[in-house]
Parts: structure tokens; sequence; C-alpha cells
């Protein structure tokens, strides 16, 4: 009995071990780490409507592989396309002029900053370099596998 009770606690350790979530960050804390480590940031440009960018938290980015590898390689931000969060980019402030908070669970206007960064539609996942330049595109829902091959 002793040793089935064992056996369940290590197995329960190691699945737990096992699973690992994207660590996301605001735009200001992916800049303030971007400083020290130097890597690229990874950025989710969603909505709260959006269809596919759900899938893409549910079946992509809970991945532990795909999860390990954006945390290893980037500095992660989840990104609100149509937010109301302030971000201080470039030396420019940029504000989204059209939300309306009646609207914060629908459609809503689209962020200064998502257009700054070139957002042409939902999800669209954009890497930026040290440089604050776009380096790379993703745009669409992506599988774990199809999602890694472009990382």
């Amino acid at each position: 009995m002793r040793k089935s009770i064992l056996l369940v606690l290590f197995t329960m350790t190691c699945f737990l071990s096992q699973a690992q979530e994207i660590k996301w960050m605001s735009m200001k804390d992916a800049l303030a780490a971007q400083k020290k480590n130097k890597k690229p940031i990874f950025i989710d440009a969603y909505t709260v409507w959006c269809g596919p960018c759900k899938m893409l938290d549910k079946n992509t980015f809970s991945d532990p592989k795909v999860a390990k590898t954006i945390n290893e390689k980037f500095n992660p931000v989840k990104f609100n396309a149509e937010g109301n969060e302030e971000i201080q980019f470039g030396g420019k402030l940029f504000k989204n002029p059209g939300y309306q908070e009646a609207r914060k669970n629908s459609r809503n206007g689209l962020h200064e900053f998502a257009q700054f960064i070139g957002v042409q539609a939902y999800p669209d996942m954009i890497i930026l370099d040290k440089d604050g330049k776009k380096i790379k595109d993703i745009l669409g829902y992506r599988t774990p596998d199809q999602l890694l091959s472009e990382l």
C-alpha cells in the first residue's frame, strides 16, 4: 500500500514538473527584460472576440514544447490589439483613442501600437529584434508543430 502511494505521488510530481506555461509579460516588462537578456520579443496580438486566438491559446500556447521554446528563445508578450493598455515604445506613447469601455468584451477600436507593428488580422504573432524591428510575422492560427517550425 505504501509503495502504491509513493508511486502515485512520484507519477504526479513528474507530470507537474513537465507542465509548462508561457510566461507572458507586458510590453514594458519585455523591453526591460530584453535589456538584460537580449532575446527578441514575441508578441501574440489577439482580441477578446477572436475564435482562432482562443484556439491558439487552448491548443498551441498550452503545448509544453511550444511554451518551453517561447520561454527560452523570446520575451513573450500577450497584447490585446483592441485593448486600452498604454505602451511606451521607441520613444513614443501608444494608446487606443477609439477604445470604448462598454465594448471591452467585443469588437473595439484598434490600438495605435497594433497599427505601428503592422497587425494585419487576428491572431498575428510578431517577433521584434533587439532594435525593435519586425523580423517575423506569423499570421493566423498554427498548430504546435506548425508554430515550432516557424520559430
